[in-house]
């Protein structure tokens, strides 16, 4: 199930230049965060992904990630394309894939880790589009490989309690677009609006 993050990174970073400073404090269909907030969990999530595929993740925090719009770097517009960048570029190296690493308390295979970031940039970009009036470009083989990813457990209520990840799964419907299940698998409503 592995597969090049290349075009979900360019997608998410597309959408940086549509961001305005109104929206920053603006809601998202992510929970609690707003459009700041986001964006520096966007900003954290690039860097520890991309140390991970790089085995260089020794130093990171077993505390799950805490994303505050107080704490987004002033330069976001500045880094996060490149942080971006490099995160797809990690990924494409095949040894990203061996052995274990640990983040947020949690131990996973590598070639996991690439799931759960692939799962990252889709699902926030989704929120970070919806939540500024973008459209959102999705890569089709990145969607469908992110809702196997995230139906795996949608049958087991006890996964989903303890996967504070996700939310309640949305059901869409039978001929929904495929970015619409995977926005449901997560707990979000695919017509959420601001």
């Amino acid at each position: 199930m592995s597969i090049d993050l290349t075009a979900s990174t360019q997608h998410v970073a597309a959408l940086l230049s549509g961001v305005r400073d109104e929206h920053l404090t603006a809601p998202t269909p992510c929970g609690e965060y707003t459009v700041a907030a986001l964006l520096d969990h966007i900003m954290g999530f690039s860097s520890a992904f991309t140390w991970i595929a790089r085995k260089q993740d020794e130093g990171l925090s077993d505390d799950p990630p805490h994303a505050r719009a107080e704490d987004l770097d002033p330069r976001w517009r500045e880094l996060l394309p490149g942080r971006l960048t490099e995160l797809g570029e990690a990924w494409r190296d095949p040894a990203a894939d061996e052995g274990q690493a640990r983040a947020a308390g949690v131990e996973l295979p590598r070639s996991v880790w690439r799931l759960v970031a692939l799962n990252e940039l889709l699902v926030h970009g989704w929120d970070l589009a919806t939540a500024t009036g973008q459209p959102y470009r999705t890569d089709p083989a990145a969607v469908a490989v992110t809702v196997e990813f995230m139906g795996q457990d949608a049958d087991d209520p006890a996964s989903r309690e303890n996967n504070p990840a996700f939310g309640p799964i949305v059901t869409v419907p039978d001929d929904a677009p495929a970015i619409d299940r995977a926005v449901g698998l997560s707990g979000r409503d695919p017509g959420w609006k601001p």
